[in-house]
């Protein structure tokens, strides 16, 4: 058996979220007030008990979820899972790729908890807020979609964003472009176009003030080699090198989330099963959707904690 670590990403947040884990581990409570300390502000709370439009906020949601995942990492760590030892490869949805390289030491869970606050607010700030929009395209193939973005770029900015699997992908852009993207989509046969209640353009050009925020932000944050090598959502291929590590995360800002063949690489590389470590369970319902030769398994309660030991630690 060849296991993957993998990462959610924006989405997977719910109020709640973490608290029986620092109730039930204090190695879970150390993560969580290790971020609240590295922010300055009680983020655990928020997480906890809500409320939820300001978690589901992009500077909020997006080291809250960086905190659920490493404090699972760190209940599996000292209960004797070391993740050279047992796991192939990391790979993260967006922000998860830097939880991914955090739960590999690239990052400390404190620069990890700040790239991420300083990554949500540059986003956030990148477009003014009615300007940009992004959509679902549900059942068109990446080259039908490719090519409507391209005709909808005579109304502004319209690229793919992320590419989900299972014909989901998501599209972002200039708010013109991308509702005359989503009409053209819906008359060559989409089975649904959905504009998506997002505050920015995530993943798309519009985004390269983010981008050069987060070139900044890399560029001053010790970087350590990966000690399994991570899966990188712009290039996938695997990458241990520090210094493209940082390039190909500023790249990601812009460029596309390229999930659906992460999967297949993974498949492709003999990987038969996918931990999904965190919050919720979104990515072990795409890989169920993009590849029958790779098992997806959430890992974020005690129970499933306790699973997912005694299958890798027998």
């Amino acid at each position: 058996m060849t296991v993957a670590f993998t990462f959610p990403g924006q989405g997977s947040q719910a109020v709640g979220m973490g608290k029986a884990l620092a109730e039930t581990y204090p190695e879970a409570r150390a993560v969580f007030e290790e971020v609240d300390d590295a922010l300055g502000e009680k983020l655990s709370t928020l997480m906890f008990e809500g409320p939820e439009d300001q978690l589901t906020l992009t500077a909020n949601a997006q080291p809250a979820l960086m905190a659920v995942s490493m404090a699972v990492m760190r209940v599996l760590e000292s209960q004797g899972l070391k993740l050279q030892d047992k796991v192939a490869y990391v790979a993260g949805h967006s922000l998860g790729e830097y939880s991914a390289l955090c739960a590999a030491g690239t990052f400390t869970i404190s620069d990890t908890a700040r790239l991420l606050r300083i990554r949500g607010n540059a986003m956030q700030a990148a477009v003014p807020v009615g300007q940009g929009a992004m959509a679902a395209i549900i059942g068109l193939e990446h080259a039908d979609v490719f090519a409507i973005c391209e005709k909808a770029a005579a109304e502004g900015s319209c690229q793919i964003a992320n590419d989900n699997g299972g014909g989901q992908l998501v599209i972002s852009g200039s708010k013109a472009a991308v509702e005359l993207a989503a009409k053209l989509a819906s008359e060559a046969g989409a089975k649904r176009a959905i504009m998506l209640p997002v505050s920015a353009p995530f993943h798309s050009s519009l985004m390269a003030p983010a981008a050069n925020a987060m070139r900044e932000a890399l560029a001053s944050v010790n970087k350590q080699a990966p000690v399994v090598p991570v899966i990188a959502n712009v290039r996938v291929a695997p990458v241990k090198d520090p210094i493209e590590i940082a390039d190909l995360l500023v790249e990601q800002v812009t460029g596309q989330v390229r999930w659906r063949e992460t999967i297949e690489w993974f498949a492709a590389h003999e990987v038969t099963t996918l931990y999904e470590i965190g919050s919720g369970k979104v990515l072990t319902g795409l890989a169920r959707r993009i590849s029958k030769d790779v098992s997806g398994v959430t890992v974020g309660t005690a129970e499933e904690i306790d699973a997912c030991l005694q299958a890798l630690l027998a």
